[in-house]
């Protein structure tokens, strides 16, 4: 797999590779679950390494801001019914891009010896009426990283903290200075990008993506 997730979490553009021909999709897809479904399966080239070869990820994590739960966001979207300051969000999200240490944004008992990722990009979107979306790209990501982000964010744009101490975590302060890590539910495992050529052909597919 390209992408490990948490339980709950959702995937959009999951990639997974393995030794052999191709297995064909319609045959992985009678033996899937309902929800999991396989739009292709094709040859790459020999040595072929879903995560391994993968030049970036993208996350979306999505959050509902209205006053009443929506019944079809259920287990799709956060509803956060805290007051969110938007330019405060906007102003955390811009702070990310470049290579930053994520320190406070995994947790304490970890695998991880590498703790600076580099953002590509990080911004707030207006999803749709009430939705608001993070979207982040990344050359990879630490466990709970996007959703550490989220619920830090959240929390400082409901007026916990400020935007300077934000910034502050960024540069490998302990887990216990960021904020809650927000729920597995809201994210997305949007996009898988690789080196160009054939196999970034082939993701191009027409699937259901939150603008």
């Amino acid at each position: 797999m390209a992408g490990r997730t948490d339980a709950g979490v959702h995937a959009r553009g999951q990639v997974a590779s393995h030794a052999g021909d191709p297995a064909p999709a319609g045959g992985l897809n009678a033996l899937l679950p309902a929800d999991v479904r396989v739009l292709a399966s094709e040859p790459v080239g020999e040595g072929f390494d879903a995560r391994r070869d993968a030049r970036s990820r993208s996350y979306r994590y999505r959050v509902l801001t209205e006053p009443v739960a929506r019944v079809f966001e259920r287990g799709r979207a956060l509803h956060w019914r805290a007051p969110v300051d938007r330019g405060a969000l906007d102003a955390c999200a811009s702070l990310l891009g470049g290579r930053h240490d994520f320190t406070a944004f995994t947790p304490t008992r970890t695998a991880h010896v590498r703790f600076e990722r580099d953002i590509i990009s990080a911004e707030w979107l207006d999803e749709s009426t009430g939705v608001l979306a993070f979207r982040i790209e990344a050359d990879s990501f630490m466990r709970h990283m996007v959703r550490t982000l989220v619920g830090t964010m959240l929390g400082l744009a409901a007026g916990r903290t400020g935007v300077d101490a934000f910034g502050a975590l960024l540069q490998g302060r302990p887990r216990a200075a960021a904020g809650d890590t927000a729920p597995a539910h809201g994210l997305y495992l949007e996009q898988v990008t690789y080196h160009q050529g054939r196999l970034t052909e082939l993701l191009r597919h027409d699937y259901p993506r939150a603008r």
